[in-house]
This record gives structure tokens, C-alpha cells and sequence, in this order.
């Protein structure tokens, strides 16, 4: 693993690897996150198909499309986009996380190039992608700005970045933290920092900062009534996606 790697926390990394088998089990730890799948899932391959003017309706309409799932945990928006026809690495510094990645994919019959590495390393290594998708994993590494230039680094010309974290607010914090960790208990205690959440403004600067220009930026927003998920234009104060382009 790259000595460059200075967005990683270790610390943050062994949390994640601690619940590394309970990934594919919907009612498990990562309930939250299958719930919210769904939504940015079509969101991820909306803003692809206008951005690369594909028919979201072809048999395999992301073909053709070198994608990069940094932080893929055990593969939950890998497998999708492999589905979708686009070649797809996934990379995660927890081992753990891909080792559980690469045994659930081998089951689907999907080729996936899953990777036990960081971005830096990627971007070391001179790779470069059509796509690369960055979802809930920038509150969780130690350098946000210098995590961003680095997947500006391994976007080709034109690329997508696309991004999805938490706002710092006090919805948010009501929400991921008292809501999910502390009375739902689908996360362990202290699984999120909200000091390390980041505002949609910020968000926006790094990437600007980074020399990408904001082409989109939507709210997710949680429905606890029906535990479904919406995409807002305006409700921004807990979870939301912003897509960027190089």
C-alpha cells in the first residue's frame, strides 16, 4: 500500500472491517445503507447516461466505461454497475471488505476487479477512470481536500466524480447519530464523527479547489413513515449527492 496514502484513517478502516461479514445482510448493520441503495443507484446512473449520453434502457448501457467504486465496502454499488455493463474496479483499504466483495461477486457470476487499496495508491499507480464514484466515504478519511485532488488525479478528461456524504447539521446529527446509532442501533455507537461531516458548500469547494466544476449537487432524503428514500433539490441537511466533472 502507497506511503502516500495520507486520507486514510486506520482507525476508521477497522470499524468498518469489524462488521466486514454482515455487508449483504439487509436487516444487518448496514441496513441504512441497502435502504438508500436503491435511490443512489438511479441517481449514480441518471447523471452517467446524460453525462455520456447512454440509453439507460440498452441491455448493458454503461459499456464501454472504466469505473472506479473507491471505498466499496463489500460491494453494494460495485455489483450494480458491473450489472449495468461498465468495467469496474472496487477498492477499499479494508481487506476484509474485499475479501467479503470478491466471494459474494464470484456467487453473482460478476467480474469485478475489487482491489485491497487506497486512492492514492490507484492514482500512484497511473490509473484512470471514466467514472469514479466516492459514496459515503469522505467523512471517514483524515484529509478531505487532499482525498478529493486525488480522485480528480484518476478521472480521465471529461470524467465524472460523483460524491455522497453527510451534512454537518443538527438534523444530521439527530438523524445518523442519535437516530441510526443510539435508538435504531443499526450502527454501533461512534461508527460516525459528525465534527467530520461536511456542508454542501464545503463539499463544493473542495471539488472547485480540486479543478472540477459542480455539475449537480441533490438531497437524500429519508421517509422514517415508510422507511423509503426521495431525492430532493432543496433538502439538503442530512444526506446528499454532488456529481463533478473534470
Amino acid at each position: 500500500m502507497s506511503q502516500t496514502s495520507a486520507s486514510v484513517d486506520q482507525a476508521e478502516i477497522a470499524k468498518f472491517e469489524a462488521m466486514a461479514a454482515e455487508w449483504w445482510d439487509p436487516n444487518g448493520k448496514f441496513r441504512p445503507l441497502h435502504l438508500m441503495n436503491p435511490l443512489r443507484l438511479d441517481y449514480v446512473t441518471a447523471q452517467i447516461a446524460a453525462e455520456f449520453g447512454r440509453d439507460q434502457k440498452a441491455q448493458a448501457p454503461l459499456a464501454g466505461l472504466r469505473l472506479l467504486d473507491i471505498g466499496c465496502g463489500g460491494g453494494l454499488v460495485s455489483e450494480p454497475m458491473a450489472r449495468l455493463g461498465a468495467d469496474v474496479t472496487g477498492a477499499d483499504a479494508a481487506a476484509g471488505n474485499i475479501a467479503i466483495a470478491r466471494l459474494h461477486a464470484e456467487a453473482q457470476g460478476l467480474a469485478i476487479d475489487y482491489r485491497a487499496t487506497t486512492a492514492e495508491t490507484l492514482a500512484d499507480q497511473g490509473e484512470r477512470y471514466d467514472i469514479v464514484l466516492a459514496l459515503e466515504i469522505i467523512e471517514h478519511v483524515n484529509d478531505p481536500a487532499g482525498f478529493v485532488a486525488t480522485c480528480q488525479s484518476l478521472l480521465k478528461p471529461g470524467g465524472l466524480l460523483i460524491l455522497s456524504t453527510l451534512n454537518r447539521t443538527a438534523r444530521s446529527f439527530a438523524a445518523a447519530i442519535i437516530g441510526a446509532e443510539w435508538v435504531m442501533r443499526w450502527l454501533p455507537r461512534g461508527t460516525h464523527d459528525w465534527q467530520r461531516f461536511i456542508t454542501p458548500d464545503e463539499l463544493a469547494g473542495l471539488v472547485k479547489g480540486a479543478g472540477l466544476r459542480v455539475a449537480d449537487r441533490r438531497g437524500m432524503v429519508f421517509n422514517p413513515l415508510t422507511f423509503g428514500w426521495r431525492l430532493s433539490d432543496r433538502d439538503l441537511s442530512v444526506n446528499y449527492l454532488l456529481t463533478a466533472r473534470r
